[in-house]
């Protein structure tokens, strides 16, 4: 049963093209990744589906429902949340505070209810710092917790934008290159994260990554686009077969880019 689907979505900036009549979609509990070369649209299309774009042509289904037309706050109530290539924390806050922040969506203490601390919104306060420990303990970062995101190591960075998404407790979880920037032992550490998130949270997972092991390893399926198009859709090993993705990225039919010898 599809969570996510991409209809025949087209996205023009003036005289460019970025994505043509792209389609696919992305399973319930599955890992789905979006490949290609630099500037062939991944990001476009993540933006697309997370509302900050708005296509001129093609829908975008969420369990069905057709949110092309809503904001990327109305999305986000309806359980997308996603991570940025660069990363967008309060890098003047801490762990902690940035992680209740992404439990905005889930309040509903209104103002003058919480201003009235010895009743709902003490208990709003300590239900959401619970669902946010919980968080932090899942991504194992207690011992940052009350840290400066700003003074924190890059790969941690990361995490921290990671746990922040995952305190809206989504359905859909958009990441866009979350391992960019990172060395092999952080890359093993979120690659690791990412596999927690989809089999122990149950969370469905779209990813924007450019680490060709990565991609093979964790995806189910795999949506390839060069110049805003789909040129290929499957399996990891379908998509590693196909000679217009090996093409697009080596300018010949080889598997040695794909992570196996």
């Amino acid at each position: 049963m599809a969570l996510l689907e991409v209809r025949n979505v087209t996205l023009h900036f003036r005289g460019l093209t970025a994505l043509a009549d792209v389609r696919f979609s992305v399973e319930q509990g599955s890992i789905h990744a979006i490949i290609g070369p630099n500037g062939a649209g991944k990001t476009s299309m993540l933006n697309c589906v997370s509302g900050v774009y708005r296509p001129q042509r093609g829908a975008i289904l969420l369990d069905g429902k057709d949110v092309s037309g809503l904001a990327p706050s109305a999305r986000t109530r309806l359980g997308v949340a996603r991570t940025f290539q660069n990363i967008a924390l309060f890098k003047g806050m801490t762990v902690l505070d940035n992680l209740l922040i992404g439990r905005h969506v889930h309040q509903r203490t209104d103002v003058l209810m919480g201003g009235l601390y010895w009743g709902p919104g003490q208990r709003e306060e300590i239900a959401e710092r619970r669902r946010v420990e919980e968080v932090i303990d899942f991504l194992e970062i207690q011992h940052v917790r009350h840290q400066t995101v700003g003074t924190l190591a890059y790969g941690l960075q990361k995490r921290v934008e990671l746990a922040r998404a995952l305190a809206l407790e989504p359905k859909l979880l958009l990441l866009d290159e979350p391992m960019a920037g990172m060395n092999a032992e952080e890359k093993e550490d979120m690659a690791r994260f990412i596999l927690d998130v989809n089999e122990e949270r149950g969370t469905t997972v779209l990813m924007i990554e450019h680490d060709m092991g990565v991609v093979m390893d964790l995806s189910h399926r795999i949506t390839v686009l060069n110049f805003g198009e789909r040129i290929a859709d499957g399996t990891p090993d379908e998509v590693r077969a196909e000679p217009a993705v090996q093409a697009a990225y080596l300018g010949e039919p080889t598997t040695s880019a794909w992570g196996k010898a």
